[in-house]
């Protein structure tokens, strides 16, 4: 029987991985861009390469998870990744009639964030 955390970095892994793909694919990249607060774009990257950038950051991460020589530094950077993220989806949260289904509203949102936070503590530091 595989441990549950080892069953929980592959998910995750799994999931990160196919998010940070999706930071490639022009349509989704585009949606992305446009929840990015405007006082965050052009300082100094543009909405877009912040996508990029947090789309390879998730590849990244989706990668270290597995590594066991990198699984703690990854657990560490997802979750500064996350906090760096929570701007976007505060924004659009901000404005559901913009931004549709992608715009969850705050508290839930935030309270997913720190569940997400917790699990990847528990899969990143743990012993297995």
């Amino acid at each position: 029987m595989i441990p549950p955390q080892v069953a929980v970095r592959g998910v995750m892994a799994t999931a990160l991985a196919g998010m940070g793909a999706l930071h490639l694919v022009p349509g989704a990249a585009r949606r992305m861009a446009a929840i990015v607060p405007p006082a965050m774009r052009d300082r100094p990257l543009s909405a877009r390469q912040l996508v990029l950038l947090t789309g390879g950051c998730e590849l990244g991460v989706a990668a270290g998870l597995l590594v066991p020589a990198t699984r703690r530094a990854a657990g560490a950077a997802l979750l500064v990744f996350y906090a760096a993220v929570f701007p976007a989806n505060a924004y659009a949260a901000q404005h559901p009639e913009r931004f549709g289904a992608i715009a969850v509203p705050l508290v839930p949102r935030a309270a997913g964030q720190v569940a997400i936070g917790a699990l990847t503590a528990w899969a990143a530091f743990g012993r297995r």
